[in-house]
């Protein structure tokens, strides 16, 4: 599995381990980005990290995922390192993506991270065509594809889901129903009771879990996952959850109060996968004060790696745009540092 599994005690600790992780990265995040340090936008995951950690748990690591605008968890979950996560936020060289992507467009594909997207619902089509490409060399590998309650509504989604189900495609398709799409309820946006009802219209299964039990989405992908190799294609997840901050930093939220937040909040992922490691005998509540302290401290580092490290220079946002080099485009480069810039330096 991807570095852990809930199958067993060291796993399972794992796993609370990157849920803390994936909480402490996007509450620091949040911050600096309130602080002016962090640039563009940042969506965070908090609230949600029993999804991204249970499905990341129930795959291979040489399995593919395909994620939303709300990526972080899922780079932790796939087990990203956090200071090139923080450096890519901060817009360093140093970043998964040089710092040319941001918190929207974090990827590392030889981890099996295609890559956060800014464009709702562009996690299945990336999913789908990933498992033509494991169909077609024949390996024993599955790709799975985030996307929100609002990216269900999107056509493409249903594009990617026909052809994977027409083609037997060793697909998942998972939707993160945090119960909003941006401002609306979703309860407004579709007029299904389950958005895995969606799943009948292919002939696919369709199940709907508890998205604040990583245990109840680790089981469902794992199942999933038996099929995919089985041969008997893809399968909608729709896992119910809560985001606990806006859909962006600055969202004033008019169109949700204070009390229906503390109410998902008493049913927090983090709190019941906690006590329920302490029930079994795995984890003490000193031991739990210890593994928080440890997390805070990695992003802590992660934070001090991404202020030391170097912004790119204006010529590097011409690079990596072809595999072969254009004349025109090294003209760019060229101009950019007639204009100021330094071939291969700090710019600063």
């Amino acid at each position: 599995m991807a570095g852990y599994t809930l199958k067993t005690e060291d796993g399972r600790l794992e796993a609370l381990r990157r849920m803390l992780t994936v909480r402490e990265f996007d509450t620091t995040a949040g911050e600096y980005f309130a602080d002016g340090e962090i640039p563009g936008f940042v969506h965070l995951y908090i609230g949600e990290e029993a999804v991204g950690v249970g499905t990341c748990a129930a795959l291979e690591s040489d399995d593919y995922i395909a994620s939303t605008h709300r990526g972080h968890g899922h780079c932790i979950a796939k087990g990203l390192d956090p200071k090139y996560m923080m450096a890519e936020l901060f817009g360093k060289r140093d970043g998964y993506c040089n710092g040319k992507g941001g918190s929207m467009h974090i990827a590392d594909v030889d981890a099996g991270m295609l890559g956060a997207n800014g464009i709702v619902g562009a996690g299945p089509p990336l999913a789908a065509g990933t498992a033509l490409s494991i169909d077609y060399q024949d390996r024993n590998q599955v790709a799975l594809g985030f996307l929100g309650d609002g990216a269900v509504a999107q056509g493409q989604v249903h594009e990617a889901v026909n052809l994977a189900s027409t083609w037997n495609l060793p697909a998942i398709f998972l939707i993160e129903n945090n119960q909003y799409g941006e401002a609306t309820p979703v309860e407004k946006q579709h007029n299904v009771d389950n958005l895995s009802d969606t799943a009948h219209a292919y002939d696919i299964p369709g199940v709907t879990v508890d998205g604040m039990d990583i245990t109840a989405v680790a089981e469902a992908v794992e199942e999933a996952r038996k099929r995919a190799r089985n041969g008997d294609g893809p399968t909608f997840i729709e896992a119910e959850t809560y985001r606990y901050r806006g859909h962006y930093e600055g969202d004033e939220q008019p169109y949700r109060d204070s009390e229906e937040i503390e109410r998902w909040k008493d049913n927090d992922c983090i709190e019941i996968f906690k006590e329920r490691l302490i029930n079994r005998g795995e984890l003490t509540e000193d031991e739990f004060e210890e593994m928080r302290i440890e997390v805070k401290e990695t992003i802590q580092n992660a934070i001090q790696f991404a202020q030391d490290a170097d912004l790119p220079a204006p010529e590097e946002a011409y690079e990596d745009m072809f595999a072969e080099p254009v004349p025109e485009i090294e003209q760019f480069a060229i101009q950019s540092c007639a204009d100021g810039g330094t071939p291969g330096g700090d710019s600063r």
